[in-house]
């Protein structure tokens, strides 16, 4: 391998990540199932040609896939291997969520890239697809017990083979799609995007030669792996311990919980998660690859600096036992990976908190709340799925308040316009607003959930939620108090009434009729720092702006406000005296 110039080294990356970013582009404007169109679940990049490691992940993708489609193209290249290697114009189609994936819903295509009769690299697209069959519309089924009843699984397979399409592989994959259409409509995005990503690399080869543009993969990897472990140096050695909870998981209404230690040692990162629950009955379950991917992006959070490639996990080693809910195999239940790969990060905030406060957020809300509902248009018995995940609170940082109503810290998705979803479904947002006394209390306050209100339009459909954080409020940090729990509400028969999931979060085969609501009313982040630290005059502002009560600011902050809506600084002092005895 030569050497490479920073400037050339710094022309290189922003090329690569460009292709990276256009291939997202294509896809985000092509695809015809609104979670990858407008919530923009999915994500494009370049990966090393013999271990697979992610060498550039386009910038709007889902940071969750930087360390799982590591694990997805390395299993293509295994699978290659066994079979007797790799022709060009191959492009392999999976999404098994047990080898390099994450749960069924997320189709993976690796394209290898020839130069000269050789694997140069890979390129890979995921993408969340709308339908994929199992019991529930949407495929998030708190009642699973086993992999089977979440979706079908379709293992690594050639999609081209030498450059020939294979209609029977999409027969198959449209069969087990409710929504076959829709399915065929993202796969021809994702095939697309691979097209234009090959293109555009082919070009820069030419322009800079196979030799320079791999010292730059190398070199880039090598800075990562550098700027990381200083970063890991700054911190104080030590180990450090978090425990949080998981609900239940949707069969057995008891709590799962998690444990974290990490260990800091000079340059080097232990994170250990002995201690946390085994395999469960129900789908909150995840691949070890996934919880390694969850890691990468957690870590991602604390170290701001440092980029998206391999190298940021070379001084990390993970402790994960095999008999565990962080390391599953066939065929338990992984369809809600997302909510056990929050809490994950909400462990490493925890846990970071006592060595490094100055890099960690109180915790955010911890839920994608993947809510479905689905039934059949009257007009014409057409099948209609609605899928979609919405926002809450982000904890309260160093610097400020948290962020309200945002996205889940997995991804840089957004959440799905309520225009977009009210265009496609027979549904009418009632209420979308943010949910006062949501956030976490603290001298920077958690960021406000939300409350969502749908009605439906048509005479009937199925309503299906899974949630978390419906007994375990996220917590803040730094003496930061914790946010206000998920609460979500339902009819509780024809004759109204309301009811709420006896587990709390997970509920399936809700019966609504024409003109009934649902409504999810979502955490907050938890708070930083202590709360009578708060400045009374930012508590009347959050009065003022409905963030919170005037009850919630003499209560937890020990501010009283008076009805003009100003502070009164008399009252407001000798409670907080009082407090502080």
């Amino acid at each position: 391998m030569g050497t490479i110039d920073p400037v050339t080294l710094a022309v290189l990356n922003g090329r690569l990540e460009q292709i990276a970013d256009e291939m997202d582009a294509t896809l985000f404007r092509s695809a015809f199932n609104p979670i990858i169109a407008e919530a923009h679940d999915a994500s494009h990049g370049l990966y090393h040609a013999e271990t697979g490691e992610t060498l550039v992940q386009g910038k709007s993708g889902l940071p969750i896939f930087v360390g799982a489609m590591a694990f997805a193209v390395k299993t293509v290249i295994d699978k290659a291997a066994r079979d007797g290697g790799l022709e060009e114009g191959d492009v392999y189609i999976f999404n098994d969520p047990y080898d390099g994936g994450t749960h069924l819903s997320d189709f993976r295509l690796v394209q290898p890239i020839f130069r000269d009769g050789k694997v140069f690299c890979y390129l890979a697209s995921v993408g969340h697809y709308h339908d994929v069959g199992g019991n529930v519309p949407g495929n998030y089924n708190p009642a699973a017990t086993e992999s089977f009843q979440e979706g079908f699984l379709m293992p690594p397979v050639k999609l081209f083979e030498a450059g020939r399409f294979r209609q029977d592989v999409v027969d198959i994959l449209q069969a087990n799609s409710r929504l076959p259409n829709s399915l065929y409509g993202d796969l021809n995005g994702q095939i697309n995007a691979l097209k234009l990503g090959e293109g555009r690399l082919r070009d820069l080869l030419d322009e800079y030669g196979d030799a320079t543009v791999a010292t730059a993969f190398e070199e880039l990897k090598s800075r990562a792996a550098t700027l990381m472990r200083a970063q890991i140096a700054s911190l104080p050695d030590g180990t450090y311990r978090a425990k949080d909870f998981l609900d239940n998981d949707g069969i057995v209404d008891e709590a799962l919980p998690l444990e974290l230690a990490i260990t800091v040692s000079g340059e080097k990162l232990t994170l250990d998660f002995t201690g946390s629950a085994p395999p469960c009955l129900g789908p909150v379950n995840i691949a070890r690859s996934t919880t390694v991917a969850a890691c990468y992006v957690a870590m991602k959070h604390i170290f701001q600096e440092v980029p998206a490639n391999a190298g940021v996990l070379e001084p990390i080693e993970f402790v994960i036992p095999e008999n565990s809910i962080l390391a599953a195999k066939a065929p338990r239940p992984v369809g809600g990976y997302t909510e056990t790969i929050l809490r994950l990060i909400d462990l490493s905030f925890q846990a970071l908190a006592q060595a490094a406060p100055e890099r960690v957020n109180g915790c955010a809300y911890g839920t994608i709340n993947a809510l479905s509902l689905a039934g059949y248009r009257r007009e014409d018995g057409r099948r209609w799925v609605m899928f979609s995940f919405f926002g809450g609170g982000h904890g309260g940082h160093p610097e400020g308040d948290g962020l309200n109503h945002g996205n889940a810290p997995i991804s840089t998705a957004t959440i799905p316009p309520l225009e977009i979803l009210e265009a496609a479904y027979p549904v009418m947002f009632r209420q979308w607003a943010l949910r006062e006394d949501s956030g976490g209390p603290g001298r920077n306050r958690g960021g406000l959930g939300a409350v969502y209100e749908i009605e439906l339009l048509e005479e009937k459909a199925d309503a299906f939620l899974f949630g978390e954080r419906g007994r375990y409020a996220p917590p803040g940090v730094v003496g930061g108090e914790a946010a206000a729990m998920n609460r979500f509400t339902y009819p509780a028969g024809p004759d109204g009434g309301e009811a709420h999931p006896p587990m709390a979060s997970k509920m399936v085969g809700i019966k609504l009729a024409q003109g009934q609501k649902v409504r999810l009313e979502t955490p907050g982040g938890g708070g930083y720092g202590d709360v009578l630290e708060r400045a009374p005059d930012a508590v009347a502002e959050d009065v003022r702006l409905g963030y919170v009560s005037a009850d919630a600011a003499a209560k937890t902050y020990r501010a009283i406000i008076a009805g003009d809506g100003s502070v009164d600084t008399a009252a407001t002092e000798i409670l907080r005296a009082e407090s502080a005895q």
